[in-house]
């Protein structure tokens, strides 16, 4: 929990007062303010920003506000950071991004106020979702089929749970919230050298009609891993229809201008955000389960590990829309069987949890690639930005659906679980894109979308397929 100790509060944050009735026994309880400050215990924590600014009793709300504030920022930089990356450059958003989050992030070390550090926690979440996202798309952009999976799998999920778990043992020793910040803040210099490593994703120069400086990028990576490049890279015909294309701009209102677009667009949202709920909704409640909050914690983030290595090994052998399915299937029914664990059996309901918590964890580390794979190049970033985006609506909620254990502590699960358990049937009616190339323009999707709906035997009227 965010709190520096053991307050006893009454459920309105104020301290009881008994009083007696003549006859000596127990009558009522009345509730009355805190007047004389508060006192910590510093067994757990020695400085929090609960202890900081006493967010106890009728400020008991700001705690977790504070952690919505941080995903409304995430919500804001998922909304904007897709637009900015189309039209600036997947490097350019991602370096600049990262540099405002690290900024932003040691200048909140320095917060003299509740309201100080929640502004600072805001514009976090505006860079970190921004620079992961523009991340995220420009490997599945600049890598190859086999190694795109495998960046997008284990290679930023799985060393984002070794930074998850990393978390637990920092704030274990390091038990002052601004030495804590401090010392998770600095390892983000190291980004800085990379700017002269990491090039511009090819596939975004093509769609702006810069040519010559994809084709140097593409020699140069031949270069590096000693292939020849032929002597023409991009077939000169071709060349006049995607510069024309590249000149136009495309905007949020192109995720909803076809049928086809629009319908992945809607279901995605909806898909994402549920995801979000779940996932989300498990870590936060990792305090509230029995047993020490470090352990509890750890171990929330280790189960994402294997979690991962499975995402990966079943985008690379089987259909994405199945591989999805059956995750959140396996995340949604056993969240809902928690309910019948016996109180005493703790062991197994965290067992369950964590179980919960892989089958969620597989399907979130595949619905990027899944997204990723369904959009155009033009407006890829846009549709996983918006796609995101929703998700961060899901994690606005999500601190809700743990505070919901309060009143039955069975009915988070319930709740996440059945929502799991739905967007693991919407999953079936989405378009497979296992073993499809990426398509850089819309018309380009709508031929892959013509050309599955005929292997697939679908049909549609109007003179036009519709792979959904």
């Amino acid at each position: 929990t965010p709190g520096g100790g053991d307050v006893p509060t009454a459920p309105s944050g104020a301290t009881f007062i008994t009083k007696f009735s003549r006859s000596g026994g127990l009558a009522e309880l009345e509730q009355e303010p805190c007047l004389d400050g508060w006192e910590y215990s510093r067994d757990v924590y020695r400085s929090t920003i609960v202890t900081e600014w006493n967010l106890v009793c009728d400020n008991d709300w700001k705690g977790p506000m504070s952690t919505s504030l941080f995903f409304v920022g995430v919500l804001l930089g998922s909304f904007i950071s897709g637009q900015l990356s189309d039209k600036f450059g997947r490097k350019n958003v991602l370096f600049s991004t990262l540099a405002m989050q690290t900024i932003f992030s040691f200048v909140q070390i320095f917060s003299t106020s509740w309201e100080m550090f929640s502004v600072f926690f805001l514009l976090v979440g505006m860079g970190q979702i921004s620079n992961y996202v523009a991340a995220f798309v420009l490997g599945t952009e600049i890598l190859g089929k086999s190694i795109r999976l495998l960046f997008c799998t284990l290679g930023v999920c799985i060393f984002y749970a070794f930074g998850y778990m990393l978390l637990p043992l920092f704030a274990y020793f390091i038990r002052d919230w601004r030495l804590l910040l401090l010392a998770l803040t600095l390892p983000g210099l190291l980004f800085i050298p990379l700017w002269w490593i990491i090039p511009e994703s090819p596939r975004w120069l093509i769609s702006r009609g810069r040519f010559q400086e994809a084709e140097d990028i593409i020699r140069k990576a031949a270069k590096i891993n000693e292939v020849t490049a032929p002597d023409v890279i991009f077939d000169p015909s071709e060349l006049q229809d995607l510069s024309s294309q590249g000149q136009q701009t495309y905007t949020i209102l192109d995720l909803i201008r076809t049928r086809n677009i629009l319908t992945i667009t809607i279901m995605s949202v909806i898909l994402w955000m549920i995801i979000s709920v779940g996932y989300f909704g498990l870590s936060l409640d990792t305090p509230n389960l029995h047993g020490d909050v470090y352990v509890n914690c750890f171990l929330s983030a280790m189960i994402e590990v294997p979690a991962y290595i499975i995402s990966w090994l079943l985008l690379r052998n089987l259909p994405r829309r199945y591989s999805m399915a059956a995750a959140l299937f396996l995340g949604g029914c056993v969240l809902l069987f928690i309910q019948l664990v016996p109180s005493h059996i703790r062991a197994l309901s965290i067992l369950l949890v964590m179980l919960g918590k892989f089958g969620i964890t597989s399907a979130f580390s595949m619905v990027y690639v899944y997204t990723a794979e369904l959009y155009p190049t033009v407006v890829r970033n846009m549709g996983v930005g918006a796609s995101s985006m929703a998700s961060r609506l899901g994690s606005i909620l999500s601190p809700y659906f743990a505070y919901l254990g309060a009143y039955d502590r069975f009915l988070p699960y319930i709740l996440m679980g059945s929502l799991t358990v739905l967007s693991g049937i919407l999953t079936l009616f989405l378009p497979e894109s296992y073993g499809m190339p990426l398509p850089d323009t819309i018309e380009q999707m709508l031929l892959q979308g013509n050309t599955y709906s005929m292997l697939s035997g679908g049909k549609a009227g109007g003179g036009e397929r519709y792979f959904l």
